[in-house]
C-alpha cells in the first residue's frame, strides 16, 4: 500500500465550533515547563552537559564534563524563576498546566507540593529533558514507562497528559499505543485539538506552540526584550479572539520556562499580557486537561473505516460503484498515494477523479455509457443501481406524469442518437423542471462539449455519493 502518513487536511476551511464553556471566544492555556534537574548532565548519567534553551545562546555540549554556568542557569529556574511564576499565576487565579520532567520533579519536592496546592495540572514531560530522535522505538517506550512510574511515585497521581518536546517520529504513536493518556501535545499542527488514529486507538492531540513561547528568548532571531514577547502574545490573542467573535473559537497556547520567563526582566511582559487577556469578555483560562475533557465530550472520535487504511478488496467493494459500473476506477485510486487527507468525501473524490481524468477517451466513454437514461426503461423496470434509484427519486423522476415520461423518452432518444452516450446530470443539484431545462439546452451542444460536460457531471455525481458515506 502506497500511503502518506502526514495529515495535510485537518479541519479544512470550516473548523468545528469549539463550544468552549460559557460560550468563551478563546481558550488561553499557559504551560510551565519544569525541566530544571532533568536536563543533560553528567551527574544524571548523560554523556555531556546541556546545550539547549539557556542564556548562553549557541552553547555547545561539553562531553564528559559538567558545565557550571549552564547548571546554575537551570538552577535559577528552580530556585527563583519557578516561585516568581507561582506567585504570578496564583495571585491572578490563572490555572496552569505543568510539563513536568519526571527526574526534575523528583529533585524538587517543594515545587511539586506548591503545584499541587495550587491545583495545577502536572502532565508528563518525559523521564529526562533529552533528545529522542536517535532512540530506538523500544528504548523510547521504556523511558516513557519509567517516566510514568516515577511521576506517579513522586506526585501520587498518574499523569493524564504527555509532552516529550524533543521527540522522535515514534512519540505520538507510542503515546497512542500506551493507551493511558487523555492527550498528547507533541504537535504544533493546529489551533484546535484533534484525534490521531493508530494501533486501533484514537488518541486526542492538543497541539502546543513554539512561537508563543518564551524559548525564543534563547534562540537566534527570537525575542530580545519583554515588550517583543508581549506584542507577539497580544497579536496572537487579538487574531484568535477576533476569529472567536466570528463564530470560530480557537485555543491559544503559551509556552513558558522557569529559567527564561522567570527572570525579572521578562516576567512583567507575561503579567501585562495576562492582564490584557483577562480584560476581555469570553476568555476561558484553562488547564490542558480541562480542554481535553471538554473536547472528548463535545467531539468524541468518529469511528469509521478510513479509506487510506483499507485493504484492496474492501476498498473496491466499498467504492467500486461510486463511478457507475466502473470498479476499475476504485482499483486505480487504491493504488495511489493515499493518506489521512483522502479519508473524507472530498479527499477520496479527488483520488477517484484523478483516475477517471487520466483514463483514455474510450475508457471514460465506457463510464458515460454505463449510466442509465433519466427516467428510462431501467427505472421503469426497477433495474437501476441503488445509488441511481435514490438519485432519480430525489428529483422526483420516479413520479412522472405520462406527458413528462413521454418527453424524457423523446429527449433520451434524441440525445443518444446525436452524442452516442446518455444524458448525464447530477440530479441532486436540480429539481425536475431544471433537469428538463438543462436537457433541452444541452442536446444542442456539439458532442465534444457534451462529452466534457458529461464527465464533469459524472464527477459531481460521485462526490454526492461519497458525501453520503464519508465525513
Amino acid at each position: 500500500m502506497n500511503r502518506y502518513q502526514r495529515d495535510m487536511q485537518g479541519y479544512g476551511a470550516n473548523p468545528p465550533d469549539a463550544a468552549w464553556p460559557g460560550g468563551a471566544k478563546i481558550a488561553v492555556q499557559c504551560v510551565v515547563n519544569y525541566e530544571e534537574g532533568g536536563e543533560n548532565n553528567v551527574l544524571h548519567g548523560d554523556a555531556a552537559s546541556e546545550a539547549f534553551l539557556s542564556e548562553i545562546v549557541g552553547a555547545a555540549a561539553w562531553p564528559g564534563q559538567r558545565h557550571w554556568n549552564m547548571e546554575s542557569i537551570y538552577e535559577y529556574g528552580a530556585r527563583a524563576g519557578f516561585w516568581r511564576l507561582h506567585r504570578l499565576f496564583t495571585g491572578m487565579g490563572v490555572p496552569v498546566t505543568v510539563y513536568g520532567v519526571a527526574t526534575a520533579l523528583a529533585r524538587s519536592p517543594e515545587q511539586v507540593a506548591a503545584m499541587q496546592d495550587a491545583e495545577w495540572e502536572i502532565a508528563s514531560h518525559g523521564l529526562k529533558w533529552i533528545e529522542y530522535k536517535d532512540y530506538t522505538r523500544e528504548d523510547e517506550a521504556a523511558d516513557m514507562a519509567e517516566a510514568v512510574r516515577l511521576h506517579t511515585e513522586v506526585t501520587g497521581e498518574t499523569p493524564r497528559g504527555w509532552y516529550t518536546g524533543r521527540c522522535s517520529e515514534n512519540t505520538v504513536d507510542l503515546v497512542t499505543e500506551h493507551g493511558g493518556f487523555d492527550y498528547v501535545s507533541d504537535s504544533y499542527a493546529d489551533d484546535l485539538p484533534y484525534w490521531h488514529h493508530a494501533h486501533g486507538r484514537d488518541q486526542l492531540v492538543i497541539p502546543y506552540t513554539l512561537d508563543a513561547n518564551d524559548m525564543r528568548f534563547a534562540t537566534p532571531q527570537g525575542f530580545n526584550a519583554g515588550d517583543q514577547f508581549f506584542a507577539y502574545l497580544k497579536d496572537s490573542f487579538d487574531a484568535l479572539y477576533a476569529e472567536g467573535l466570528e463564530g470560530a473559537p480557537k485555543m491559544m497556547n503559551i509556552g513558558l520556562h522557569c529559567r527564561l520567563i522567570g527572570r525579572p526582566g521578562r516576567v512583567q511582559a507575561l503579567r501585562r499580557f495576562l492582564d490584557y487577556a483577562a480584560g476581555h469578555e469570553g476568555v476561558w483560562f484553562a488547564r490542558r486537561i480541562d480542554i481535553a475533557e471538554h473536547w472528548a465530550k463535545t467531539y468524541p472520535p468518529v469511528q469509521y473505516d478510513r479509506p487510506s487504511e483499507m485493504e484492496k478488496g474492501a476498498f473496491e467493494k466499498a467504492y467500486g460503484s461510486i463511478f457507475e459500473h466502473s470498479p476499475w476506477i476504485a482499483e486505480g485510486a487504491w493504488a495511489l498515494e493515499l493518506g489521512p487527507a483522502h479519508d473524507t468525501a472530498v479527499g477520496l473524490h479527488n483520488a477517484l477523479a484523478r483516475v477517471f481524468r487520466s483514463a483514455s477517451v474510450d475508457a471514460r466513454m465506457g463510464v458515460l455509457k454505463a449510466h442509465p437514461d433519466l427516467a428510462g426503461k431501467l427505472a421503469a423496470a426497477k433495474a437501476l443501481t441503488a445509488e441511481s434509484t435514490a438519485e432519480q427519486a430525489s428529483a422526483g423522476l420516479d413520479h412522472l406524469t405520462d406527458a413528462e415520461r413521454a418527453r424524457f423518452t423523446e429527449l433520451n432518444t434524441a440525445y443518444v442518437e446525436k452524442h452516442g452516450f446518455p444524458f448525464i446530470i447530477a440530479v441532486r443539484d436540480h429539481d425536475k423542471a431544471s433537469i428538463l431545462a438543462a436537457f433541452e439546452r444541452r442536446i444542442a451542444h456539439d458532442t465534444d462539449a457534451e462529452f466534457a460536460e458529461a464527465c464533469r457531471q459524472v464527477e459531481r455525481i460521485a462526490l454526492h455519493r461519497l458525501k453520503e458515506i464519508l465525513p
